[in-house]
């Protein structure tokens, strides 16, 4: 199924058997992705930086650390994906953990791993913008 085939499906067909396949097989695939990407960053850091210049070792080791941030947010994204993989399986991928509303195939579309629908997700941003505010 296309996304454009899946935009184009009825109200009522919402995480039918055919959507959630596709989000399944998108899942699945940006997991791929991800630990390929991984596993190519984490030996790139294994490799050995010979430096004899000041300015080339600061400007490896910011390179470095540059490196294992990246390495951290994708350790978490595969967490979140692992979650809407758990969710698809028990049925409840595709529907909001605050209010039981659908998320919306577009918002999955963007964000497949999200858990909330966009008015859960705008009252959860004003929240945490009022309380860094205070």
């Amino acid at each position: 199924m296309s996304e454009e085939e899946l935009l184009r499906q009825p109200a009522d067909a919402y995480m039918n058997d055919a959507q959630r396949a596709f989000f399944r097989q998108v899942l699945e695939t940006q997991k791929q992705a991800l630990r390929a990407r991984t596993g190519a960053r984490l030996d790139a850091l294994r490799e050995p930086e010979i430096n004899s210049d000041p300015l080339d070792v600061g400007s490896a080791e910011e390179q470095r650390q540059w490196q294992l941030r990246l390495l951290e947010r994708e350790k978490k994204l595969l967490g979140k994906i692992d979650a809407a993989l758990d969710r698809l399986a028990r049925g409840e991928y595709g529907w909001c953990a605050e209010t039981g509303e659908p998320i919306g195939l577009g918002r999955l579309l963007l964000r497949p791993t999200a858990t909330l629908c966009v008015e859960a997700k705008e009252r959860q941003e004003r929240k945490e913008k009022h309380l860094r505010d205070a």
